[in-house]
């Protein structure tokens, strides 16, 4: 069976793992703490799939979610990683 890479699906956003010296900055300018954020977990399809260019990703660390909008353009969401 070959492997489907769901980032190369038309409805999956693009997913970024935050460096960890930018979540602070980010939380900042959004004025909010982690939790306060939306969560995504570690089995999310798209986590897996995040994890195989990044290697393990940790609960607790930021993601940032691209969305394409037709009102807005671009959408960005962060989600917080958790078990």
């Amino acid at each position: 069976m070959t492997e489907f890479n769901i980032f190369e699906h038309e409805y999956v956003p693009e997913h970024y793992l935050v460096e960890k010296d930018e979540e602070q900055k980010i939380l900042k300018k959004l004025k909010l703490t982690k939790d306060q954020l939306p969560r995504i977990k570690k089995t999310d399809a798209a986590i897996v799939a995040l994890e195989t260019i990044t290697g393990e990703i940790e609960p607790g660390r930021l993601i940032k979610i691209v969305r394409k909008s037709r009102t807005a353009g671009v959408f960005v969401a962060y989600r917080v990683v958790v078990v």
